[in-house]
């Protein structure tokens, strides 16, 4: 099968620097962040930036998203595992998708450097709970969306994820198409 959209088109290059610029920015400020709530937040109380709304609490969760799967041992190495895999297919879309809208390689920088983020924590962060070192990930932002009811902590890398998969599910679904059908007609022609 050949390359759909080679590297040497002039606006597939645009493209990928977008994406790097991405991964770098998004990667870069969830990093800082999260060292910042390590040194500023861990072991203090709560900081009230909006009272009742939106606070800074530190927390170091185990698992992934909502702090599914916690303390479980196979969690860590499952969560790097994914974290790999979806890096390597984002970097599959880079190469592949129409380059007619921006977006969506924001969307995938997005997307690759809040896995990043996060995947970087499951390997260098640890600390004692329980009388056990454990491995996680910093969580340091804390909203309530009504009274009472906070939503999980999370962090910039979370923030990345989840803009990223909300711009490129709609670029996937609108505007990958073309580049997809293209492959395949080429793939069919080679084979006729």
């Amino acid at each position: 099968m050949t390359d759909v959209a080679p590297t040497t088109d002039p606006l597939r290059r645009k493209r990928i620097l977008l994406t790097v610029a991405a991964v770098v920015v998004s990667l870069a400020l969830d990093l800082w962040t999260k060292a910042w709530a390590w040194e500023h937040l861990r072991d203090q109380p709560p900081l009230a930036i909006f009272d009742d709304l939106f606070l800074l609490e530190f927390s170091f969760n185990t698992g992934s998203a909502f702090g599914l799967f916690g303390g479980q041992e196979f969690a860590r190495p499952l969560f790097i595992i994914v974290t790999i895999l979806t890096v390597g297919y984002m970097g599959m879309l880079v190469r592949k998708l129409p380059t007619d809208r921006a977006y969506g390689y924001l969307a995938i920088g997005l997307v690759i450097g809040g896995a990043l983020g996060n995947m970087h924590d499951r390997i260098v962060r640890s600390l004692e709970i329980g009388g056990e070192l454990r491995h996680g990930v910093v969580d340091w932002i804390l909203v309530y969306y009504m009274p009472n009811k906070p939503w999980p902590n999370f962090n910039v890398a979370d923030i990345a994820l989840v803009i990223g998969v909300g711009l490129l599910l709609p670029y996937l679904l609108f505007h990958a198409e073309p580049a997809f059908e293209a492959a395949a007609a080429s793939t069919s022609g080679a084979e006729g």
